[in-house]
């Protein structure tokens, strides 16, 4: 039987999975009527400054749902595959919750989510800390290798594929362009 808050913790998953969904499958692109007609209404609106805006949004909508069908090709989330990606980075194949989770950018709560499914499919393991036995560390399995393994081919043949549309001045320009928006990024705080 299911706690009132495990049923709590759930809901709220759902709920910002409904949002971000919600928030991020923009179908219909605003197009010249629907600009115009916001122009209309707000005169300082900078139309193309949000018609890139939006564009941009809809390809990071795009491609991270493109991510994720990849990824349930191989009964994987994009939570858990990047807690795996960052476990295989470190030298001993161990991390602590709370170094996944900011590196990850989630939550605690997030990331403890994402663990127990991990654990459950045999892919990480919880370990005691030796040298403080109130931490815990998460380490991945040989099993959490031989996913990694396994999906991490296909996924660097069909990035190298999506990629390829590029040419590599387009992709440094794009990567210019990106990095300016992030370090821009409190512009919308």
């Amino acid at each position: 039987m299911m706690s009132w808050l495990m049923k709590f913790r759930l809901h709220k998953v759902w709920c910002l999975t409904i949002i971000c969904r919600t928030m991020l499958l923009l179908k219909e692109l605003p197009n010249t009527k629907s600009l115009a007609k916001l122009l209309e209404r707000y005169p300082d609106a900078d139309i193309d400054a949000i018609s890139d805006f939006v564009n941009l949004l809809r390809a990071s909508s795009d491609l991270s749902a493109a991510l994720d069908s990849l990824l349930a090709q191989h009964n994987l989330l994009q939570g858990r595959w990047w807690v795996l990606v960052l476990l295989m980075r470190q030298e001993d194949l161990t991390s602590t919750p709370t170094d996944l989770a900011e590196k990850a950018g989630v939550t605690k709560a997030s990331m403890t989510g994402f663990i127990d499914g991990l654990e459950r499919e045999g892919l990480v393991v919880r370990l005691q800390d030796t040298q403080d036995r109130r931490k815990l560390l998460i380490r991945l399995t040989r099993a959490g290798q031989q996913k990694m393994d396994a999906v991490t081919p296909d996924y660097c043949k069909k990035v190298q594929a999506l990629m390829s549309c590029l040419t590599p001045e387009r992709r440094d320009a794009m990567l210019d362009a990106v990095k300016d928006l992030a370090a821009n990024i409190g512009a919308m705080k």
